[in-house]
């Protein structure tokens, strides 16, 4: 049977040596994302605070390059418009790091919301799927989603304590997990053999 170039394999097309040179690098930065993860799952409520501090962050520099962006507008409407914008945006962002469990709250509130949503369109699409399609699997997806989306907003603003840290260490889990595997892929795939010349 045909072997089938893997994502390591040099038929891949890729130059993968510069990657398998580090790849300790790349298992030590999986490491300390699974670390990282672990701690986050042990206290789920700092880990909620922080991942409110990184949205604030985030909103604080967005602000930021829109403020700075509104100054190339040359209308006097749409100047003011993104101005106004930016200054909200590092505004919600200050707020963030005043009310950080505040805003716990308001994210866990729109994770369920978003969720229970997701899940009813889920459960609609498989009803409206083909027969001989994976309609079961999408419907099961669907019903899953929901039911998370029923226990968050069931147990909120409870939930708002702990959701957003459980989802960040989890997150971290899985990414530390996917890069250790990634180093370790490098680092045992072998190097192509290059025949030995014949002699003349």
């Amino acid at each position: 049977m045909p072997a089938f170039p893997s994502a390591l394999s040099p038929a891949a097309g890729l130059d993968l040596a510069p990657l398998r040179a580090k790849w300790g690098w790349i298992v030590a930065l999986g490491v300390v994302y699974t670390v990282a993860g672990f701690i986050a799952l042990g206290s789920v409520v700092t880990a909620t605070v922080v991942s409110v501090f990184v949205v604030g962050a985030m909103m604080i520099v967005a602000g930021v390059f829109e403020v700075i962006n509104s100054f190339q507008i040359k209308t006097w409407g749409k100047f003011l418009f993104w101005l106004a914008i930016g200054v909200l945006y590092i505004v919600g962002g200050f707020a963030t790091f005043e009310n950080p469990l505040l805003v716990a709250a308001f994210l866990t509130f729109v994770l369920g919301f978003t969720l229970i949503v997701s899940g009813v369109a889920r459960i609609f699409l498989a009803f409206n799927m083909k027969a001989e399609s994976m309609w079961v699997w999408v419907m099961l997806s669907g019903f899953i989603t929901l039911l998370l989306g029923g226990l968050i907003l069931a147990r909120w603003p409870v939930s708002s304590l702990y959701i957003l840290g459980l989802f960040l260490a989890i997150d971290l889990i899985f990414a530390g997990a996917a890069w250790i595997s990634l180093g370790l892929g490098l680092h045992w795939h072998d190097e192509p053999k290059t025949p030995a010349a014949k002699p003349a």
